[in-house]
């Protein structure tokens, strides 16, 4: 065995014990964020926004005109969450191109957007309130959308199948408004922004930097945040990175135990 053959074994062995995995094909970037790593940091930046609604009020008090050190550390607990809108966006279409049942995926995403009752609980006080619901229902219309205008790719051409994915692309923006998913401090509407970078990262995909760019833009209109967690994507590396394989499935458990954590709390 020549030392080049060596080294190569070496570097693939360390990048094993790292939880990289060889499963991002011999173009990915060995170096980066994998999508291990990606959903750790969507994780983080979602349990910021369930810290708002229970950790902050206990440490600094309820957030309210007469504690503004209270209000201020739930504002910015919340507007920092939103960083994990387009990770997540991201980690849908990502997880679309490589799922081996589209029915199945869809399903999962439903199970966990209907943990309502908590989801309520906590942004609203409420176990049930309509003027809010779970952002999950977000990456469900998302993948939805992206599946229609799938079909329409490959089933119409011409003028036909720019209507078609425009009508389309309007119901899911109608869906999440006349539902009010993920509505948070009445500014930002994640169902829609999810949508958004799900097409932005569809449409752009074969355009690296083009897609960066107008993710990062839409991102910095969208109340400057989301910006920064486009900024994380910039950084991936296209690998799995799981060291178990039952390690994806504790991301599908980890929101709904933090929402009921939440309530507890």
């Amino acid at each position: 065995m020549n030392e080049i053959e060596m080294e190569r074994r070496r570097r693939q062995a360390a990048g094993e014990e790292a939880g990289e995995g060889t499963d991002g094909g011999p173009g990915a970037r060995r170096k980066g964020l994998s999508v291990f790593r990606l959903k750790v940091i969507g994780a983080l930046f979602m349990a910021l926004s369930v810290a708002s609604t229970t950790l902050v009020p206990l440490l600094f008090g309820a957030p309210t005109a007469d504690n503004m050190t209270g209000l201020t550390a739930a504002v910015v607990c919340e507007v920092a969450s939103w960083c994990a809108v387009p990770i997540y966006a991201w980690l849908l279409v990502n997880g679309r191109r490589h799922t081996r049942s589209v029915a199945r995926y869809a399903l999962r995403l439903a199970a966990l957007a209907v943990c309502e009752p908590p989801y309520a609980r906590l942004m609203t006080g409420h176990w049930f309130d309509p003027s809010t619901h779970n952002p999950v229902w977000g990456l469900v219309f998302a993948l939805v959308v992206l599946l229609a205008v799938e079909w329409i790719r490959d089933h119409a051409s011409g003028v036909a199948r720019v209507l078609g994915i425009l009508a389309v692309v309007a119901a899911g923006v109608l869906w999440n408004l006349l539902l009010r998913v993920g509505v948070s401090q009445q500014i930002m509407y994640t169902g829609v922004l999810t949508l958004a970078f799900v097409l932005v990262f569809t449409f752009l995909a074969p355009h690296e930097n083009t897609m960066m760019f107008t993710a990062g833009l839409l991102g910095a209109v969208m109340c400057i945040t989301p910006g920064v967690g486009v900024a994380f994507l910039h950084y991936r590396n296209e690998r799995l990175g799981y060291g178990r394989p039952w390690a994806q499935w504790v991301f599908y458990a980890l929101y709904p135990a933090m929402l009921l954590a939440g309530c507890l709390v």
